[in-house]
């Protein structure tokens, strides 16, 4: 399985199913994994933040959630298969994951982690969900959150914090996640399985045009839509593979 590499950053280079089979290969083990699901806008975070891009390069997975990522991959001469969403690629884990793997739902606003619980469990019925938290990726809510995981055992945690919050936030306190084998932020996924937001159509996905469908739904989004559309396209016309800062 090999690489490509944007701005400075390496990108893993898998389809979706050696995606969930790298999970299902990480949940086995019992040392911690972080996979995180870079897209065209975290790629520019990253072009601005240092701890933010270490903490990208040292991911376990690092999952191309963006058809810009492809598209510029394909600029630069590289080639990344597909797409990998986040959130299909967690559903599917999730989907068939042996009971004896706990899972932890970390984040979001109130409820709504709970609702994605549902929907998760009617897939999966077998799903178990060992604990449920809003908390937030303020340093003053650590001690509690962290005391609810250990508590709770989970083999699977997923941290809905947004970004670049939920995967600084995970590198930081990887050492005090005593079960945790897998760590993964997943921005809004706990929206959509909750049904609170809703995903753009499948013609806008299938042609990488959900930008456009969430600057219709969501006019304040227009200055993230901005950096993944305009300003990464930018960048890797400028820079290529090499670091910009």
């Amino acid at each position: 399985m090999h690489t490509v590499t944007l701005l400075g950053v390496s990108i893993d280079a898998v389809t979706m199913p050696q995606a969930i089979e790298r999970l299902r290969a990480f949940v086995e083990t019992a040392s911690f994994h972080h996979v995180m699901t870079p897209n065209s806008e975290m790629l520019v975070e990253a072009s601005r933040n240092p701890a933010f891009r270490s903490v990208l390069q040292n991911a376990s997975l690092r999952i191309p959630d963006s058809i810009g990522l492809v598209k510029m991959a394909r600029h630069t001469g590289q080639h990344l298969p597909e797409r990998v969403t986040g959130i299909d690629t967690v559903t599917a884990f999730l989907s068939d994951l042996p009971s004896q793997h706990g899972v932890f739902l970390l984040g979001s606003a109130p409820g709504i982690a709970e609702a994605a619980a549902v929907a998760l469990q009617n897939k999966n019925p077998g799903l178990r969900v060992v604990g449920i938290f809003s908390g937030s990726p303020r340093e003053a809510d650590a001690p509690e959150i962290l005391r609810r995981i250990n508590a709770a055992e989970p083999h699977v945690l997923l941290v809905a914090f947004g970004s670049p919050a939920q995967d600084l936030w995970i590198d930081r306190y990887k050492q005090d996640l005593h079960s945790v084998r897998l760590a993964m932020g997943i921005g809004g996924a706990f929206d959509f399985l909750s049904g609170k937001a809703k995903r753009a159509p499948n013609a806008f996905r299938m042609l990488g045009l959900e930008w456009l469908w969430r600057v219709m739904r969501e006019p304040t989004r227009i200055k993230r839509i901005w950096n993944a559309v305009v300003v990464f396209p930018l960048l890797v016309r400028r820079f290529g593979r090499n670091n910009p800062v």
